[in-house]
């Protein structure tokens, strides 16, 4: 490769690398030259920019709870399909579930139902015949327990972090603990009162029949009282008297926004997929004249009487929302239901005075480093340590760019990889400079032994480079937190050092080669 090539991609990838760092600057971002430069800019962590640490649990037996009411659903439709009644199934404590069978008949039936693939997850804990009745107790299998627990604890990390991509937090961490914890990490949030609202909320949404508006009305077998939102906000809450059956729930819901009534009091927009659309059409077309209950974690929101049939796919919860509940109310059926409460076991917040404080010691601490370096580089080799100076100020940017370019999050430790870093690319300057001065010891010219120099160096830098960076990609599969922001830098700062050290300062010498005369050339 010519040395105007190598020297026009040296200059591409600065110029690029300046392009993408520029924005990272505060006085540039604020200036009108930012309209001209990429929106991306290096994302600061939690310890850097201050923020929110939540510890937040997971109500496993909620989820086992939900699990079982949804067998017991299953074995009401399977015997429905083989013509057998079965008595609403009830939890009973210790999470087993109980049905009744009306006619000692069909236990033959029933048995080999339950004992079909459907419901492979169960065990019959007893069966009892009393007056003509048979009464089933059944839990979950010690591996359908197993599994429960872990889908419930991956569809609430996957959850939660739907709703904190929506709520626009950059680069959040989310990972799951030991004793059915989750732990969240909101980088540079202020308002931590109502992220802690948006990530509690289990946002199971249902569609009920009501029975009766009068709040002195009592529950029979099939209906239960839910309390109802006031529809002012100057209005009390009050109670409904709505079926226990579920007509219909939120998990069709396939976009969620903000809208406004005709008096202007906002309201959430909901869109339904193929099959809720085609469920909610029957729905209404079924009970024209009847109030149908809105339900959200178990409280009605409004309870609008069906006029007509309505299809499309669209409907809309309103009640006294203010228009950031609404907002907050959306996001939450955008990245769906939780599924089983979590509630709140630790908040820390991190200032962001505390930040900023962490970032000028990591500053400071890059900046001696660097001057120490530079200096001795300097001293010691010379015009080739000028160079190999060169090399490792772009090593620096080229970092900070890629930081940019990936969306990758600085943090404290990161700051630490970027120092490391600089040790690491002044190692294979001092590799080659020392390989170039064996390479005069035995009589060759300056340019044959730069040449020779680089090209025996060359391979052991490789080398030690590659296996450097699948240690990083290691820590980074495998690391959390503090330790991922380490390897990224560090994974930047290897590969940046790896272009810098081999083919920047390679370029920079021959330029001086072709420019000047060698025999001037300190080494």
């Amino acid at each position: 490769m010519g040395i105007r090539l190598r020297l026009v991609i040296t200059l591409l990838v600065s110029i690029l690398a300046v392009i993408y760092v520029l924005p990272s600057l505060p006085q540039i971002r604020s200036s009108d030259l930012s309209a001209f430069l990429p929106d991306k800019a290096i994302n600061l962590g939690l310890d850097l920019k201050g923020g929110i640490h939540l510890t937040l649990g997971v109500e496993i037996d909620k989820a086992l709870e939900s699990a079982l009411s949804n067998y017991g659903q299953d074995i009401k439709d399977a015997a429905q399909d083989k013509g057998i009644y079965v008595y609403r199934p009830q939890m009973l404590p210790g999470h087993r579930l109980q049905f009744t069978l009306p006619k000692a008949d069909n236990r033959q039936a029933m048995d080999e139902i339950l004992a079909s693939e459907r419901f492979a997850g169960l065990n019959v804990v007893s069966v009892s015949e009393e007056g003509g009745q048979v009464r089933y107790t059944v839990e979950l299998s010690p591996e359908q327990t197993a599994e429960a627990e872990k889908l419930a604890m991956d569809q609430a990390v996957k959850t939660l972090r739907s709703r904190i991509d929506e709520y626009g937090v950059a680069e959040p961490e989310i990972r799951q603990q030991q004793d059915n914890r989750i732990q969240v990490q909101l980088p540079g949030l202020t308002d931590p009162g109502r992220a802690i609202k948006v990530l509690e909320r289990t946002a199971h949404l249902e569609f009920r029949l009501v029975q009766s508006f009068d709040p002195q009305a009592r529950p029979s077998l099939n209906t239960e009282l839910l309390p109802m939102s006031g529809q002012r906000a100057d209005e009390p809450d009050t109670t409904i008297l709505v079926e226990r059956d579920v007509a219909m729930t939120g998990e069709n819901i396939t976009d969620a926004r903000v809208g406004y009534d005709e008096i202007g009091q906002p309201l959430v927009d909901l869109r339904l997929n193929g099959r809720g659309a085609a469920v909610f059409e029957k729905l209404t077309a079924e009970n024209v004249g009847r109030a149908m209950a809105i339900v959200l974690d178990g409280k009605v929101y409004s309870a609008p009487v069906i006029q007509e049939r309505i299809g499309g796919g669209r409907c809309s919860i309103s009640g006294s929302f203010t228009v950031e509940e609404a907002s907050d109310l959306a996001v939450i059926l955008r990245a769906g239901s939780l599924p089983a409460p979590v509630t709140l076991l630790e908040e820390r917040s991190v200032g962001p005075s505390l930040g900023q404080e962490s970032i000028e010691q990591g500053l400071n601490a890059c900046l001696v480093g660097g001057a120490v370096v530079i200096i001795f580089m300097i001293l010691y080799y010379g015009f080739t340590g000028f160079i190999a100076d060169i090399a490792l100020t772009l090593n620096i940017v080229l970092i900070l760019a890629g930081l940019a370019c990936f969306g990758a999050t600085l943090t404290l430790p990161g700051i630490a990889g970027i120092i490391l870093t600089i040790g690491t690319a002044v190692d294979a300057n001092v590799l080659i400079n020392e390989r170039i001065r064996e390479e005069l010891r035995r009589g060759l010219s300056i340019k044959a032994a730069i040449k020779e120099g680089y090209s025996r160096a060359t391979l052991t830098i490789v080398d030690s480079h590659l296996t450097s960076i699948i240690a990083a990609l290691v820590l980074y599969q495998f690391g959390t937190g503090p330790i991922r922001g380490f390897a990224v830098t560090l994974t930047l700062g290897l590969t940046a050092s790896l272009f810098t050290a081999v083919f920047v300062s390679h370029v920079l010498i021959d330029l001086w080669i072709a420019w000047r005369n060698p025999s001037k050339l300190s080494v």
